[in-house]
């Protein structure tokens, strides 16, 4: 297991110092897992960071981003992960093997900015990639699932190759590939430059599920839930702040990423800002939209999968950390 990034965050309150005179309490950590650097649920615990919302609900949180969903997934099934940020089929696969996690909270109901990308020069089309090679960040992961749809969808046959979430545009631009799935924004940044085109938006084409979650595994919820319920509340805290100041959000992504302050606004309006920003689990839709999920994801090859109700908690509802 490869870690990219680690970003350890003590946090403490005033109440928690003073809560052992003479003495400071140890405060508890949430390690959360992150499934690549450049993308929206990065955004959203780097934002908790900088607002000090892990610190107002007591906790630490130690960020740690991987190379891909699926490699999050195993992190989290190793032990190395509280909170992770993932696919919402991964629980379903996971738990027929003895990888018992649920989604906790709902991230995100499309695969908003995830897009199907040749290069500009090239002349393939959706059709045109049977026998061809496609990248995918790693095998199981939200990209796998849409390269999956996108075989079944279109009828056509195509090698997804795993190249990691930081070398999904290197390896494209490079010609070792002839397509891949990228996500958002650097979607948008290698469409606005000119050096690819989509041949695919999945935000349109591809049936709004639910898509992404926040999963935490049983054994955690029933010993911590204290330390879930925190760590919701400050990661829709988060979005809320970003939703309510674009400014400083569209400055973070572009800081944190290293791209220009208008790709960074195109990702704040087509991602951010179409995000869940309550992640209740309960609401009659959910289920449906979880049950359809799973649909998709048998649909593109993965079997064997628990049912939405196995996965599904309502056990916590995110109390937004005030900013």
């Amino acid at each position: 297991m490869k870690i990219t990034r680690r970003h350890v965050l003590a946090a403490m309150t005033a109440a928690t110092l003073l809560a052992m005179p003479g003495m400071a309490q140890a405060v508890e950590t949430v390690r959360i897992g992150l499934p690549t650097k450049t993308y929206w649920p990065t955004t959203i615990a780097e934002t908790a960071v900088r607002q000090k919302l892990f610190e107002k609900e007591g906790i630490a949180a130690e960020l740690t981003i991987y190379r891909g969903g699926a490699e999050t997934f195993e992190a989290m099934a190793a032990g190395a992960a509280d909170v992770i940020l993932d696919a919402t089929s991964l629980p379903a696969a996971g738990r027929k093997k003895g990888v018992m996690s649920k989604v906790v909270a709902n991230a995100s109901m499309g695969s908003f900015g995830w897009q199907l990308m040749v290069l500009a020069k090239s002349p393939l089309d959706v059709k045109d990639l049977n026998g061809k090679k496609v990248a995918i960040t790693s095998a199981g992961s939200g990209s796998d699932l849409l390269a999956l749809w996108t075989i079944q969808e279109k009828k056509i046959t195509f090698t997804r190759v795993p190249v990691g979430g930081g070398g999904l545009v290197p390896n494209l631009l490079a010609g070792n590939v002839d397509a891949a799935v990228v996500y958002s924004p650097l979607s948008f940044q290698i469409a606005k430059s000119g050096e690819a085109r989509t041949i695919l938006d999945y935000a349109k084409d591809a049936p709004p599920n639910l898509t992404a979650g926040w999963i935490t595994p049983d054994k955690y919820a029933q010993e911590k839930p204290h330390m879930v319920q925190k760590t919701l509340n400050a990661l829709y805290g988060a979005l809320a702040f970003m939703r309510g100041n674009k400014d400083t959000t569209v400055k973070l992504i572009a800081d944190l990423y290293e791209i220009p302050a208008d790709i960074a606004a195109l990702e704040y309006d087509n991602t951010i800002m179409k995000l869940e920003i309550d992640g209740s689990m309960s609401a009659p839709h959910t289920l449906q939209q979880l049950q359809l999920a799973l649909e998709l994801a048998k649909l593109g090859g993965m079997k064997d999968l628990a049912p939405a109700e196995e996965i599904l908690s309502t056990q916590f509802t995110p109390v937004p950390t005030r900013f």
